[in-house]
């Protein structure tokens, strides 16, 4: 059958590299795609939010299966609009990916249902979020945009002082649009972070393999979040009992939630988690696979993904197996533009992606790339990743820093301690 992607980003090359190699598919389309994508797969002019535009593109290409990777398109509704021209598509509907595109309802959901969190709450009145922190214990907050900021609208802040600066940034300042005209304001929980991902058709759930992300943008998990700087699985922390938590009191319960709320999710439900003393508590849900946790868990996983991803749309996934995984380690280590996550030029030359040698244990996934002329130069803040498989962590590591020190552009900042712990 024909496939088609739609996104742009590393995620998006991640699937393509690895749906390319299904013996499912006649030929692989991806929409708009980027200069990686391009040796995978035949890319179209057509933007991942224009719902109409992907909705034709899919009607003329004759696509078997739409697999939809960004959350904008998902939260605007592209699944439900292919679902109705009789399209088979991945993905949740516009009402189920709410649990991404509104931090609002997805932290009242885990309150109505008991799935365990941080104590919040949200704000659309700059006076009244004022005048809660003026009345507030002085002690560290997370603010965070309820809407859709590409990763970008949360800020982790150390006391009152700096949530009132995120809070003004937000409701005062307009810093995230439409994003951030509400907040929600939370409790900061300790501990190490995990990402949870399981795929399901909202009556069963696969669960893929433990990640670890690092949002901030300099070592020591210094700077500002971002999209993410680089990510590795398996989590070695996180198995026998953690991991019968994660699935008994957040994974499978937040399913159910969605089932009994009227808003059935099928796709990729991401958990954001905290491992705080008293348990896993959530950090934030995502409607889709996290970028760049797609990169070293498409590495590790030895099954085709194909067959998984039309079971779902299909809502037939309890007839498919469990994926198999590599018991080693892959490694992803993020590049990115000068001053990213704030302001970043564009259309910088890429150098040494031709020294690299592209295998089973090493890719590279690019992010923010597109061709021009005879060669390949940035177009966004984060840019491409090396991607390594190892039979552990260190060896893992070692592959992806090596590939990396072969590639070069101007302003070129990547963080040198991902996976370090």
């Amino acid at each position: 059958m024909n496939v088609l992607v739609v996104g742009g980003g590393g995620r998006e090359h991640a699937l393509c590299w690895k749906i390319a190699q299904s013996p499912l598919v006649k030929q692989l389309h991806c929409a708009p795609g980027n200069a990686g994508i391009a040796e995978l797969a035949q890319l179209w002019p057509v933007q991942a939010e224009d719902v109409a535009g992907i909705v034709a593109l899919a009607r003329k290409l004759e696509a078997g299966l739409v697999v939809v990777g960004p959350e904008a398109p998902l939260c605007a509704g592209l699944v439900d609009a292919l679902t109705a021209a009789g399209i088979k598509a991945f993905g949740p509907s516009q009402k189920a990916a709410a649990i991404e595109g509104d931090k609002a309802f997805a932290r009242e959901l885990c309150r109505r249902h008991r799935i365990p969190g941080p104590q919040f709450w949200t704000f659309d009145d700059l006076r009244v979020a004022l005048s809660f922190l003026d009345n507030r214990e002085d002690a560290p907050l997370v603010v965070k945009a309820a809407g859709l900021a590409a990763g970008k609208g949360v800020v982790v802040c150390g006391d009152n002082d700096e949530a009132r600066v995120a809070v003004r940034a937000c409701l005062e300042h307009h810093r995230f649009g439409e994003a951030g005209r509400r907040i929600v304001m939370e409790e900061c929980l300790e501990g190490p972070e995990v990402s949870m991902i399981v795929l399901t058709d909202s009556r069963t759930i696969v669960p893929l393999e433990p990640c670890q992300d690092h949002k901030r943008v300099f070592d020591g998990d210094q700077g500002p979040n971002t999209g993410g700087m680089g990510a590795y699985s398996p989590v070695p922390s996180v198995r026998g009992r953690i991991l019968a938590q994660i699935e008994n009191q957040i994974l499978l319960p937040t399913v159910h939630a969605m089932n009994r709320e009227g808003r059935p999710f099928s796709g990729f439900l991401y958990a954001g988690l905290m491992l705080t003393p008293l348990g896993p508590r959530v950090l934030e849900f995502n409607c889709r696979l996290g970028d760049p946790e797609t990169q070293p868990l498409l590495m590790r996983m030895k099954s085709d993904l194909v067959p998984l991803l039309l079971a779902t749309a299909e809502g037939k996934l309890e007839s498919c197996e469990a994926p198999a995984w590599d018991p080693g380690s892959a490694v992803c280590v993020m590049a990115t533009s000068a001053g990213y996550p704030g302001e970043y030029g564009k259309g910088v030359p890429i150098r040494g992606l031709e020294s690299v040698e592209r295998s089973a244990q090493l890719q590279v996934f690019h992010s923010g790339t597109v061709r021009r002329a005879t060669e390949t130069v940035t177009s966004g803040g984060r840019v491409l990743a090396t991607c390594a498989l190892g039979k552990d962590a260190r060896e893992a590591r070692e592959r992806a820093y090596a590939a990396m020190a072969k590639i070069e552009f101007a302003g070129m900042h990547y963080r040198k301690d991902i996976a370090s712990r």
